[in-house]
């Protein structure tokens, strides 16, 4: 995989991971399509990339997810063509089951999974015409691991991991790729972002995200994983990294480590 002269799809693109991507990629000589609900911040990551007039802003908000075909058909007529994907918005979350209320259940799930698959679902068509795409989505080591005040993200995570395994193995004859990304923690504003139980955002920066991996760190482990071509890669501190490890082979000891994990 080579981003060389390929017409890269970024949501989730006006901060954090997504901005990072973007100048990375920019760097890769890729032609850019950034979305996000903010308008503004876009233009200011578009700005700061490598080729500005290589990139393109097409606004999404992945909550209003009922026709999102339109939105495709506004990004092949940018550069006429689309060659990767990459599902990065999202919304994450700081409360316990016991205090959050299920409509935060809801509209988290409505972003990060019914958001992400329609807007795939969106895509794939013009991937299997062309005989040929990329979805790479940006998923959580939460994604394979719950952890406590995460439930709802960790199950919108984890949803897509089996909605995307299960696409992979589809779209193989298409010549279509699927690549899921797992962050462990890294220093963005997800955690002020984040929803508590009744919907309202966190508005605190958790230590643990604030001593996490750099978003620029994060980029270039990305690209090195996508030229590889990895179907899954984490990407984040040793101790996020052993914790799949340590599920998969003593999945009791996790358990006990999981309750006294220090999540924020």
């Amino acid at each position: 995989m080579n981003f060389t002269n390929k017409v890269v799809w970024i949501t989730g693109a006006s901060s954090g991971i997504g901005k990072s991507l973007a100048l990375a990629i920019s760097k890769q000589n890729a032609f850019l399509i950034l979305s996000s609900r903010n308008e503004v911040k876009l233009n200011e990551v578009k700005s700061a990339c490598f080729n500005p007039e290589n990139v393109k802003i097409i606004p999404l908000d992945l909550e209003n997810y009922t026709n999102f075909s339109s939105k495709v058909s506004d990004v092949i007529n940018c550069f006429g063509n689309i060659n990767v994907l990459i599902n990065n918005a999202g919304i994450s979350q700081r409360s316990l089951v016991k205090e959050t209320s299920i409509a935060v259940d809801k509209r988290i799930m409505n972003i990060n999974y019914m958001g992400t698959i329609a807007l795939t679902k969106a895509v794939l068509p013009h991937f299997i015409e062309s005989n040929n795409g990329y979805f790479i989505t940006i998923t959580s080591i939460v994604g394979k691991i719950g952890t406590p005040l995460r439930s709802s993200y960790a199950a919108s995570k984890h949803a897509l991991h089996g909605f995307f395994d299960s696409l992979r193995a589809e779209v193989y004859q298409n010549n279509i790729k699927v690549t899921l990304v797992c962050p462990g923690f890294v220093q963005t504003n997800v955690s002020l972002n984040a929803l508590t139980g009744d919907g309202t955002p966190q508005n605190k920066m958790d230590t643990a995200t604030e001593n996490g991996l750099s978003s620029e760190k994060f980029a270039k482990h990305f690209i090195t994983a996508i030229k590889k071509e990895k179907q899954e890669v984490y990407i984040g501190g040793f101790k996020e990294k052993l914790a799949i490890y340590v599920k998969r082979f003593f999945p009791k000891i996790l358990s006990k480590m999981i309750r006294k994990l220090a999540v924020t």
